[in-house]
């Protein structure tokens, strides 16, 4: 397998390295964030997820982002305001809502109605840096409108206008429940979207770089890099975490014993392991203490249990560690929203390092073009129909 040191020389037209999985392949230079896997450190831009974590806000992150700093009071005041006000939903993209089946995957809507914002784009063709970042603020603060009006439709109700006010955690929850957030659950929600903001050249985010870097529009880059998240090996271990959490409480199983039985008939607890990680994924050591958090303060600490239940029995039997999708289902579940819309909060967060990503990318572009290894038939040559 290439490393780190040699790839760059390595993979030459004359020399190409095969690499299952793209595994330890460096395909692009990023200033964005950086990854220990032995560590278990995670780092945006400098500043160690953990501070950010506990002293920044999430819009203050997206700004860190893309700008390359944190903003001072003014910036982001101004930053806040352009969000606030790129909330409210093109007439038709609602229409879409409105008539998608009640029963469609959210990821598939979120897909969908992402695509179609770009139709009512005036700048979407637009490759001016300004217009970019125009149009990443309005996918991100439109993709919580429409997440929000979905998950309400589906249901029967009216959609809620957003706010032209508030954070973003804030004015989601609004949404999402037609009531004010309390407090805790808002400042909760708002450190998960700045854990989950970006990690690295991740398959959706590589997903986002390749469509960019053929020169094609920021609609078609986030689109695709939803589709890319949807897969149960990306985003969608959150909610398979949760199922699992509600099966276990439905049933009165014992989680030890319900893990034990899952591993011996040699079924994957989702959750656990990643790609990078070779110890606790630092992001799922914070939302451990959420989950912890809001279970104290609903008085009810089950979930809490299960989770820890859970870890020490995969730690015992496995020696594996969890990742963020382990604690981040239980943590949403706790702030009320639906298993099957985990995911789609994982792109709403995502968002801010995938446009990121793209405007990183649009800098200094280069056709992301690898090669596969052939592995067919050679000196072939065609028999006629009639003989076949």
């Amino acid at each position: 397998m290439a490393t780190q040191d040699t790839v760059a020389e390595l993979t030459t037209d004359d020399a190409p390295v095969k690499a299952p999985g793209l595994e330890g392949v460096i395909a692009v230079e990023s200033e964005l964030s950086f990854i220990d896997g032995q560590k278990g450190e995670l780092i945006y831009r400098g500043y160690d997820i953990h501070d950010l974590a506990e002293h920044t806000t999430f819009e203050e992150v997206v700004y860190l982002l893309r700008h390359g700093s944190l903003p001072s009071q003014a910036e982001l005041d101004e930053f806040r305001a352009h969000l606030q006000s790129e909330r409210a939903l093109p007439s038709p993209v609602m229409d879409v809502l409105r008539n998608v089946p009640d029963d469609a995957h959210p990821m598939a809507v979120l897909r969908t109605a992402v695509s179609t914002l770009g139709l009512y784009d005036e700048e979407a063709d637009m490759t001016e840096e300004a217009a970019n970042h125009r149009k990443a603020d309005r996918i991100l603060a439109q993709i919580p409108t429409i997440i929000a009006a979905f998950d309400r439709l589906r249901k029967g109700l009216d959609p809620v206008s957003p706010l032209d006010h508030g954070s973003m955690a804030h004015n989601f929850l609004y949404m999402l429940n037609d009531e004010a957030p309390g407090e805790a659950a808002e400042e909760i929600f708002d450190v998960c979207l700045v854990l989950h903001a970006d990690h690295g050249l991740n398959a959706s985010t590589f997903t986002s770089r390749v469509i960019g870097s053929t020169l094609s529009d920021m609609y078609s880059a986030v689109s695709g890099a939803i589709g890319a998240l949807k897969g149960a090996l990306h985003g969608g271990a959150n909610q398979e975490v949760m199922r699992m959490l509600l099966d276990i409480d439905e049933t009165g199983a014992d989680p030890a014993g319900y893990v034990k039985e899952r591993l011996a008939e040699g079924e994957r607890i989702m959750g656990f392991g990643h790609r990078v990680y070779d110890t606790m994924d630092p992001r799922a050591a914070i939302l451990r203490g959420m989950v912890k958090e809001l279970s104290e303060e609903a008085g009810e600490m089950k979930w809490y249990e299960y989770t820890s239940a859970i870890l020490e029995t995969m730690k015992e039997e496995t020696g594996i560690d969890p990742n963020v999708d382990f604690f981040s289902g239980s943590t949403y579940y706790q702030l009320g929203l639906a298993p099957d819309l985990f995911t789609t909060i994982f792109a709403l967060s995502r968002t801010a390092g995938w446009t990121a990503h793209l405007l990183e990318q649009w800098a200094d572009n280069r056709l992301i073009r690898p090669r596969a290894q052939y592995t067919g038939q050679h000196n072939r040559t065609v028999t006629p129909i009639e003989e076949r």
